[in-house]
């Protein structure tokens, strides 16, 4: 994303018709909850000038500045808006802090999506010269037909195998819609069956009702029918080499929310607990394994997998002192074997999914997994977590509490 000049920005600041401009004296408030509307609207660009949006922070409306101190926390405030979970699928912008008009302002560059629609808190929103609404139905419509002819990510490619009857309209209908759009858009929502399952990006689109890989995925009758390596094996081997004894295993399908919620059952059943009477005056209960770091661990195998070309599954090989979870597909975009795990360094092979498991209740927030499974490693006493990358697979290993 090159920057602007400040010469092209003073213009921007000037212009007060363009749709591609959005000006506000601070970050405090309902400030920004609309300013995360701005960046969703820019990040549709319903009138598809495939330019970046700006927003500019410490601006009045007429483009004055309104000396607003632009801090740190601010710009880390600003840049947070990218990785909260709000704005989905997840927008790409910069954030900077510039000297324009002989003030300080906070600008933030938005690009237009490769997928649209673009939300925000369950809703669409769109800008046409002022003004900036929620979509409505023929503004959704056209932002689905521009998606159709964009650089598409796999996750979002049509099974053409698959039929609308493949997907379970139950799921959904009373799971999915009602914690994807806000009530008040569902309750005001006249779209067809169709226009619905398109603009969650479940099929291709109105019009052509083939299935997505995302829609099979994620609301899929038996998705494992089109994407056979869509399964988590688990083994529980009694011992610790691959060649000892398994005393329990299982191939968990289903589509993401069954085969997530039966791995994650699988995971507590064999995590023992231990009662410590002796260190403290009341009895301590702690596991073998936090329960937070192998979901974390778990939802990033999940997300960050591979889907394309490949029928291996997720592996979790349960030992006696270590688990492995092996995720096919190496590291991707900005991620490489250098750099995994640190953080700030994030990239979304499947970037719809993400909207998915959100949507589904299992990530928060992204961008900190990794973090968080370490975080909780440490405060039960584990070992450090430890990742093998190659082009192939992520392996992860959570090793045995001493």
């Amino acid at each position: 994303m090159k920057p602007f000049t400040d010469q092209a920005l003073e213009a921007l600041l000037n212009d007060i018709e363009s749709d591609l401009v959005e000006r506000k004296q601070s970050f405090k408030g309902e400030t920004r909850e609309k300013s995360r509307q701005a960046v969703c609207a820019f990040a549709n660009d319903l009138p598809n000038h495939n330019k970046p949006g700006v927003l500019f922070v410490g601006a009045k409306d007429d483009g004055m500045p309104s000396n607003e101190p632009i801090t740190d926390e601010l710009l880390r405030n600003l840049s947070d808006m990218k990785t909260d979970g709000n704005i989905l699928p997840l927008p790409v912008f910069s954030v900077e802090k510039r000297m324009l008009k002989g003030a300080e302002m906070a600008v933030v560059t938005v690009m237009p999506s490769d997928m649209p629609p673009v939300k925000y808190d369950g809703r669409i929103w769109v800008r046409t010269g002022p003004r900036r609404s929620i979509a409505n139905a023929q503004e959704e419509r056209i932002l689905i037909e521009k998606r159709r002819y964009k650089n598409l990510p796999f996750d979002i490619y049509p099974v053409p195998s698959a039929k609308l009857t493949d997907l379970s309209k139950s799921i959904f209908e009373n799971e999915y819609l009602p914690t994807s759009f806000a009530s008040d858009v569902l309750q005001a929502n006249n779209r067809t069956y169709q226009e619905r399952l398109a603009s969650c990006k479940m099929i291709v689109s109105p019009d052509d009702t083939t299935p997505t890989v995302l829609g099979l995925l994620a609301i899929g009758k038996s998705p494992q029918d089109f994407l056979p390596g869509a399964v988590i094996q688990f083994l529980r081997i009694d011992g610790t080499e691959l060649t000892d004894p398994v005393i329990d295993e299982e191939n968990i399908g289903g589509a993401l929310v069954e085969m997530l919620r039966r791995a994650e059952e699988k995971l507590k059943a064999h995590n023992r607990a231990a009662v410590d009477i002796t260190s403290a005056p009341t009895h301590r209960i702690t596991l073998t394994y936090p329960p937070a770091a192998l979901q974390q661990i778990l939802y990033n195998a999940v997300l960050h997998r591979t889907y394309e070309s490949t029928n291996a599954p997720i592996r979790i090989y349960w030992f006696n002192n270590r688990i492995e979870m092996n995720s096919p597909g190496g590291p991707y975009g900005n991620v490489t074997n250098e750099n995994f795990g640190k953080p700030g360094i994030t990239d979304y092979r499947n970037p719809d999914l993400c909207d998915v498991l959100k949507t589904f209740g299992f990530v928060q927030a992204f961008g900190r997994g990794i973090a968080t499974a370490r975080k909780e490693m440490e405060k039960n006493g584990n070992p450090p977590l430890e990742f093998e990358t190659s082009q192939s697979a992520v392996v992860c290993t959570l090793r045995i509490k001493p």
